[in-house]
């Protein structure tokens, strides 16, 4: 039910152009503890969690992706205003957002004092904002919006658990070792794949916003 209000709020502030309100949505989204729970999962090999923390993730996505879509299907308003066309470019930058979000996410749950810093990484990694775009641009067959606010979706959420994974094992939290080691190496192979599959895209996006928008500045200094 939480979803439906988060993907709801935000799906407001994205059509009415209003970032307080898809802050809001930011702060109420259920997506952060399944992406955590996937991230210690992996972590710790406690394969029933990662099940777990899977299925409730692919249902809140599900969800979320199905309730904006609707929402942008039923909205007299349909314009690409400007908080949702800065969720259809992902870079390299929004790598290292998530990331580090994601470090100090996993770090505050770890510590008793967890003070303000998990609303701050629900703001800075904004998981529902690009879920919400997505939508938008499947009810108006925009499909480069789609791609492009799904793909930074994934963006979040593979870095996100990557950083929660790697600070699970610098912790050493209790590990499980799987019985068929060679299906536990496996595993840990698909991880980084996936990692991979996800960066270099970014990279490449990245490299051409910056020279996209550098050659000006280099043009008139010449």
């Amino acid at each position: 039910m939480g979803t439906h209000f988060a993907i709801f709020v935000a799906s407001l502030g994205l059509n009415v152009n209003s970032t307080a309100v898809i802050i809001g949505a930011m702060l109420i989204s259920p997506l952060m503890g399944p992406i955590m729970g996937i991230g210690l999962g992996i972590g710790i090999n406690d394969v029933p969690l990662l099940r777990k923390a899977i299925y409730n993730f692919l249902i809140a996505t599900g969800v979320a992706l199905s309730t904006s879509t609707i929402f942008f299907l039923l909205s007299p308003l349909n314009e690409a205003h400007s908080e949702i066309l800065a969720r259809t470019s992902p870079t390299i930058y929004d790598v290292l957002i998530a990331f580090f979000g994601g470090f100090a996410g996993i770090i505050a749950i770890s510590s008793k004092q967890k003070g303000n810093v998990i609303p701050g990484v629900a703001i800075a990694t904004a998981l529902m904002p690009p879920l919400c775009t997505a939508g938008y641009g499947l009810a108006t067959l925009q499909f480069g919006f789609f791609f492009g606010a799904f793909y930074l979706f994934i963006i979040n959420t593979v870095f996100i658990a990557l950083a929660t994974f790697i600070i699970v094992r610098f912790l050493h939290f209790p590990y499980k070792h799987l019985q068929n080691k060679k299906a536990e190496a496996m595993a840990q192979r698909i991880v980084w794949v996936v990692v991979l599959a996800t960066l270099l895209p970014s990279i490449y996006f990245g490299y051409d916003m910056v020279r996209k928008t550098g050659l000006p500045k280099m043009q008139t200094a010449l």
